[in-house]
């Protein structure tokens, strides 16, 4: 048996190909450009290297290594991605067409705005979406990302409060289920935060909560559903407690994917809140960005959202289109960001939206519900479940057993990657133990909620059988397991073979 054959029965992946650097041959090009339309000029010396350790490859060579790296890496084109609290559904092609579109993709933000008709319109017809999803007065389009609209969200609250002389408002109430942004958010705009405990059920402890409460609260931030995958059972008298002490109430929409068009968070009596357009409507996550975090306020903080934002002009008729131009909120808390925002990001929530429809939008919910339950029944006579109730879109769900000492979520998340499926978020919520907080999305399928369920059932009998399995894993993946700690202090951010007896530490 040649040692291919043996590697591949014992788990392991095949070896390598050669690196791109132990490829180069001198002479050899890998891209020719095209002569140049412009005069040549020389750069001024101390813009130019001596040298430039690239490597000398043929142009097949470069096409090798770009695509084998481009599929070393997991991606939602790729297989499963249940990564709780992120939402990582398929990004419809249809979004991506429309963003590339030559009238949205060429324009430049500082093209006057009666040359950017089309994209205002987009702009303001996608804020009038998101107001009417949301229940709220206005939205603006700004912030660049959740936490983003998140520091707006917190920032119009100080404002409102400072503008009714109630400087003494400095405190942020954030239960303990919290993204780990809430309080990040509440600490940079200069607030004080007070957490607060969950109960058994997983809901905020109400009794906590009123011992809490005074006039010195500014406000309270909280998701729903909560981070523990559960909707909140007592959220208007949640909502109550805050109001009647004075303070508001900002809603993280991180998890919107659970509500879409069957409950408005202003309805619930939410004063600000935002989206992630990177989760909920589908435009990509990951990688960096961009990302996209709509803020949107009631009548009450409308007048503090981060400017400018779009808005008629003049009203058209039958022959005549309106005019769409920038305004600025009456008490803005100013601008967040360069410019108008991510507005890529913005043509395919628009895409997303307008292609679901009101009923569509409700059928998102609806699925990414049921995919959650679905698993989550499955799985529940598996693997420990801290809250036994109907979740929302996501689960937490824990990765020990008593009889498994040795076995650790983490353990359980790196075996999944042989299985071809990326793990689910690990250790979050920090307040359940060995937690794997699992969100199928809207946009798997049964079978492949079934292909994660079995997977994940037999890695529980690896884990009581054969828990070396787990402990090793992954056994496919290119990297094994990265020592983290090491990685941090001995960084390596190249790829260059290193001539033999050399030591990359």
């Amino acid at each position: 048996m040649t040692e291919l054959m043996l590697q591949e029965k014992n788990g392991a992946p095949p070896p390598l190909e050669p690196l791109i650097y132990e490829l180069s041959v001198p002479g050899r090009v890998g891209v020719n450009l095209p002569a140049p339309d412009v005069p040549l000029a020389d750069l001024p010396a101390d813009l130019l290297r001596s040298s430039l350790e690239l490597p000398e490859v043929s142009e097949l060579d470069v096409v090798r290594h770009f695509t084998r790296l481009s599929q070393f890496n997991h991606a939602i084109d790729i297989g499963f991605y249940p990564l709780g609290s992120c939402t990582m559904k398929y990004n419809p092609r249809l979004n991506e067409d429309m963003a590339r579109l030559p009238g949205f993709a060429g324009i430049h933000p500082l093209q006057d705005p009666s040359t950017v008709q089309g994209a205002l319109a987009l702009m303001y017809q996608l804020q009038e979406w998101l107001a009417e999803i949301s229940g709220m007065k206005a939205v603006s389009l700004q912030p660049a990302a959740g936490a983003h609209g998140e520091f707006a969200g917190i920032l119009m609250i100080r404002a409102y409060h400072l503008a009714n002389g109630e400087a003494h408002r400095t405190k942020i109430i954030v239960p303990d289920s919290a993204h780990g942004t809430n309080p990040a958010t509440t600490a940079m705009a200069g607030l004080q935060v007070v957490e607060i405990p969950s109960d058994a059920n997983g809901d905020v402890d109400l009794d906590v909560l009123r011992g809490v409460c005074g006039d010195d609260v500014a406000g309270m931030m909280i998701t729903v559903p909560n981070t523990l995958g559960v909707f909140e059972a007592h959220i208007k008298e949640i909502v109550d407690i805050i109001h009647g002490c004075g303070g508001l109430m900002y809603m993280d929409g991180a998890n919107m994917n659970a509500m879409l068009g069957v409950a408005k968070p202003a309805d619930l009596g939410f004063d600000v809140m935002h989206y992630n357009l990177h989760k909920t409507f589908s435009t990509p996550h990951g990688g960096g960005g961009p990302g996209s975090g709509p803020v949107a306020a009631n009548e009450k903080l409308a007048p503090y959202l981060p400017g400018p934002i779009v808005d008629i002009l003049e009203e058209g008729d039958d022959e005549t289109p309106p005019l769409y131009g920038f305004v600025t909120p009456e008490k803005s808390i100013g601008r967040l960001k360069a410019f108008w925002g991510n507005f890529g990001m913005m043509v395919r929530a628009y895409a997303y939206i307008a292609l679901h429809g009101a009923q569509g939008l409700r059928d998102v919910t609806y699925h990414a519900v049921l995919n959650a339950n679905y698993v989550r029944a499955m799985l529940k006579d598996t693997y420990p479940m801290p809250f036994d109730r109907i979740c929302g879109h996501e689960f937490v769900c824990m990765g020990h057993w008593k009889d498994a000492e040795g076995v650790h979520a983490l353990d359980i998340s790196k075996r999944l990657m042989d299985y071809g499926i990326h793990p689910p978020t690990n250790y979050f919520p920090l307040i359940v133990p060995e937690a794997l907080l699992i969100e199928p999305t809207e946009t798997e399928s049964k079978q492949e909620c079934d292909r994660f369920i079995a997977a994940m059932k037999q890695i529980a009998r690896e884990a009581h059988e054969s828990p070396e399995l787990l402990h090793e894993a992954p056994h496919k993946a290119p990297v094994k397991r990265v020592d983290d700690v090491r990685a941090a202090k001995q960084l390596v951010l190249c790829c260059r073979v290193l001539p033999e007896g050399e030591s990359a530490e």
